[in-house]
């Protein structure tokens, strides 16, 4: 009777450890989540090997208000024949950043994918160039509203990538296709950083 006791105690004990290590666990796990840790998805980007051999920098990401600011300095590794920016690092610098935003906003219920893109290529970029994304909550709103029938819904977006003297370069316009998870064909898509 002593020993089943005493056996109790040790599974109770055990129990007690298992979800406390469970517990921690699960925090761990959402601390190391780049999309919970704005910080550490930054140094992500940076150190991500087609961004990193471009010199493509993310300078600033916040969250809270919707906000990327990406720098590409102009350097020996990413000039074109001509010495100046190569066109497809300035695209390249815009690519996933829209998308991103617009996952972290809405949350695992959407499915958010680039559909297109197109670049317009303004002027010679001779210096560091940038580029900010930012979404409003009125434009999460409106999504929200178009894709609560379940319908894909596409927004156009225009990003400018601008030079040090904040002379546009270039001009980006994105598609990108927003859905109700319920109702994709993409309900498995994750975030894979």
């Amino acid at each position: 009777m002593l020993s089943n006791l005493s056996n109790l105690s040790k599974l109770s004990r055990l129990s007690k450890l298992s979800k406390l290590s469970q517990t921690f666990q699960s925090q761990a796990k959402d601390y190391l989540n780049p999309f919970h840790n704005p910080k550490l998805l930054k140094q992500f980007f940076n150190f991500y090997p087609p961004y990193f051999g471009a010199g493509i920098r993310v300078d600033s990401l916040d969250f809270a208000n919707h906000h990327i600011r990406v720098r590409l300095p102009l350097n020996k590794l990413n000039q074109n024949i001509v010495g100046t920016q190569f066109g497809g690092s300035l695209y390249s610098m815009t690519d996933p950043f829209l998308m991103i935003l617009l996952m972290q906003a809405l949350g695992n219920e959407y499915v958010v994918w680039d559909k297109s893109a197109s670049i317009d290529f303004v002027k010679a970029g001779k210096s560091d160039v940038f580029a900010d994304f930012h979404l409003d909550d009125a434009e999460i709103d409106t999504i929200k509203a178009l894709a609560k029938d379940g319908k894909a819904v596409f927004r156009n977006y225009d990003v400018q990538v601008v030079d040090d003297q904040n002379e546009v370069v270039a001009t980006v316009t994105k598609t990108l296709y927003i859905r109700l998870r319920a109702y994709s064909k993409s309900k498995t898509q994750t975030v894979r950083i």
